[in-house]
């Protein structure tokens, strides 16, 4: 069980203790992901996208090789209607061609499957940087039955 701790403001002489989480650096491929956390935004706009509001989703990836969370951004804005359409219907909450009025306050504990690869980038002291990011979102497979870990004994 891990133990809580408040999130506040750090004074300039204040003692500090943790190291974070540790990050784990998937290799590319398909990965079931649940969806942890969901937060509001706006985008201030760029060369490819005016400003508009984003949801910013953290997806957290457990596996064999370790887990990591992956912050995802969705852009609300008809240029990536598709990425949302497709976000929605990964987690059930939709079905490929139809009409959707988005539920954004059911969307935290919502799981579903994305295609995560690995994106490099060098810092400004010139070291070459990892990171996972989201390059797909899956449609439910409907053909497979739901499977639901059971541990007889607990609930």
């Amino acid at each position: 069980m891990s133990e809580f701790v408040e999130e506040r403001e750090l004074g300039w002489d204040d003692q500090i203790e943790n190291d974070g989480p540790d990050f784990t650096l998937l290799p590319a491929g398909d990965y079931d992901f649940v969806v942890t956390e969901f937060e509001r935004q706006r985008h201030n706009g760029s060369e490819k996208l005016p400003p508009c509001n984003k949801a910013v989703v953290s997806l957290k990836f457990e596996t064999p090789e370790g887990t990591t969370t992956v912050k995802h951004n969705l852009f609300l804005h008809t240029k990536t209607e598709g990425m949302l359409c497709a976000f929605f219907t990964a987690i059930g909450q939709r079905k490929k061609g139809e009409k959707l009025t988005m539920n954004w306050n059911s969307v935290v504990g919502s799981t579903g499957r994305a295609k995560l690869k690995v994106r490099e980038w060098t810092n400004e002291k010139g070291e070459l940087k990892q990171f996972n990011e989201v390059q797909k979102f899956y449609e439910p497979d409907e053909s497979k039955p739901a499977t639901v870990d059971y541990t007889p004994g607990s609930f």
